[in-house]
C-alpha cells in the first residue's frame, strides 16, 4: 500500500505515539478530577503537551493552548465566540467547510461576509483585502494552506494588514500545523486552529487553538472543568475557559509523544518536513506534467510557497473512479472528490468533476513518488 492522503490524517505515526496512547488506558485518570496519583499524571502530561505546542508555535505561555477534539471544532469555538450579528468578516472562496459552515450560520443571524475570490490557479489577490476593509470589519479568517491546491497564503502579509487596521486574524492551520514553522507572535496571528491528527502526527480526536493575551473567545460548550463547580458561569481563565467536559487523555498522551517525537528527531521538524514534503511533491509534478490529459490544480511556479498537496484530474474521467482506480488496481490511497471545498472547486471549474489529491507526509519516499507517477501514466494509456 502507498499512501498519499496524509491531508486527511496521517497514517504512519512515530510508533511512540501507540505505544503512549496504550500506557494512558491503563495509568492516566481524568486530570483536575482529583489529587490522586493518576489524576495528577494525567493533568501533567496535558500541560507537558500544551508547553511543546506553545513552543512549537512560539506562543507566549502554555495556558494560551485549549485543546478541541480537531480543527473544526477549534475553528467554530472561536468564529462563534468572536463574530457577532452586526460584525463584518473577510474570507477567502479558498476556505474548508469548518470556515465556510460556521460564517454561513451567522450571517443567518445578521454578520456580513466578503469572500476574497481567487485565480485560475487558487491564488488570492491581496490587494482585494484593503478593498474589502469596512469600518465595522472585526476579522480575516483563512486558512494557512489550502487543503485542494497546496497554495500557502502568505500570512506575513495577511497579519501586517491586520494589525494596521486593528483586526482579528483567525487562521486554520490544519494543513500546516507541524509542516511550516509557524510563529504566532511574528506573524500578529490571533487565534491559531490547529488538528493533532495530520502534520503534528498525533491520534485522530486531538487539536486546539491558541488565543493571544488579552484576547477573550465566548466558550462554545460550557459544563464541568474541575474548578470553580458552585460558579454559575463557566470558569473565564484560560485554557479552562475553552475546554469543558472530561478531555481526550489518551489521545492527547499520544499528541504529547508526537511532540516530544519531533524534538528528538530533526527530520520530523516542521522546517525538514516542509523541504522533505516540497521535495515529494515537485517530484511528482515534474513526473505527471508530461502525461497526456493530465490537468494540475494550483499554483506550481517555481517560487511559489507551498505544501506537499497535488489535486489533478485525468481528461475527462470522474475524480472517484481514477481514485478508486489507483486503490483497486495499485493499492494508492488517495482522496478524490470536492475535499469540503465547494467554493473553491466551483472557482477551478471542478464542481462537477472533483479532482484527486495526492497529499505527502514525512515517511514517503521518492521511490513511493515514482511508483505513483508510474501508476499514472498507465491509468492514462488505458
Amino acid at each position: 500500500m502507498l499512501y498519499f492522503d496524509n491531508a486527511a490524517t496521517s497514517l504512519q505515526k512515530p510508533p511512540q505515539v501507540a505505544a503512549a496512547v496504550m500506557e494512558a488506558m491503563g495509568v492516566l485518570g481524568n486530570p483536575g478530577r482529583g489529587a490522586y496519583e493518576p489524576a495528577l499524571q494525567a493533568a501533567r502530561r496535558l500541560h507537558a503537551a500544551r508547553q511543546l505546542l506553545a513552543e512549537l508555535f512560539n506562543a507566549p505561555g502554555a495556558e494560551r493552548i485549549a485543546f478541541a477534539y480537531n480543527a473544526t471544532q477549534a475553528l467554530n469555538t472561536v468564529i462563534f465566540g468572536l463574530l457577532q450579528p452586526g460584525d463584518h468578516a473577510i474570507t477567502t472562496v479558498c476556505e474548508h467547510n469548518s470556515v465556510l459552515r460556521p460564517l454561513y450560520a451567522l450571517e443567518q443571524r445578521g454578520l456580513q461576509v466578503t469572500r476574497l475570490e481567487c485565480d485560475a490557479c487558487g491564488r488570492i489577490d491581496y490587494d482585494e483585502l484593503e478593498r474589502s476593509l469596512r469600518k465595522d470589519t472585526k476579522a480575516v479568517v483563512l486558512a494557512h494552506a489550502s487543503n485542494v491546491t497546496g497554495n500557502v497564503v502568505d500570512l506575513a502579509r495577511v497579519g501586517a494588514f491586520t494589525q494596521a487596521n486593528g483586526l482579528l486574524l483567525i487562521v486554520d492551520a490544519a494543513q500546516t500545523a507541524g509542516c511550516l514553522p509557524i510563529d504566532v507572535q511574528k506573524l500578529g496571528v490571533n487565534v491559531l486552529c490547529f488538528t493533532g491528527h495530520k502534520g503534528l502526527l498525533g491520534p485522530t480526536g486531538t487539536g486546539g487553538l491558541y488565543v493571544r493575551p488579552g484576547l477573550k473567545v465566548a466558550p462554545l460548550v460550557v459544563g464541568g472543568s474541575g474548578v470553580q463547580s458552585f460558579a454559575t458561569v463557566h470558569p473565564q481563565q484560560m485554557p479552562t475557559a475553552l475546554e469543558a467536559g472530561t478531555p481526550n487523555v489518551q489521545g492527547i498522551a499520544g499528541l504529547h509523544a508526537a511532540l516530544l517525537a519531533r524534538k528528538d528527531n530533526a527530520a520530523l521538524e516542521p522546517a525538514a518536513v516542509h523541504c522533505h514534503e516540497l521535495q515529494l511533491a515537485r517530484r511528482f509534478i515534474e513526473g505527471v506534467r508530461d502525461i497526456p490529459n493530465i490537468k494540475l490544480y494550483g499554483d506550481y511556479r517555481e517560487d511559489s510557497a507551498r505544501v506537499g498537496i497535488v489535486s489533478l484530474n485525468l481528461g475527462d474521467e470522474d475524480a472517484g473512479a481514477v481514485s478508486d482506480a489507483l486503490w483497486e488496481q495499485y493499492g494508492i490511497c488517495t482522496r478524490a472528490g470536492a475535499h469540503c471545498a465547494p467554493l473553491l472547486h466551483k472557482a477551478l471549474g471542478t464542481e462537477r468533476q472533483g479532482a484527486v489529491r495526492f497529499s505527502f507526509g514525512p515517511y514517503n519516499t521518492l521511490a513511493e513518488v515514482d511508483e505513483a507517477v508510474k501508476a499514472l501514466r498507465e491509468l492514462a494509456e488505458t
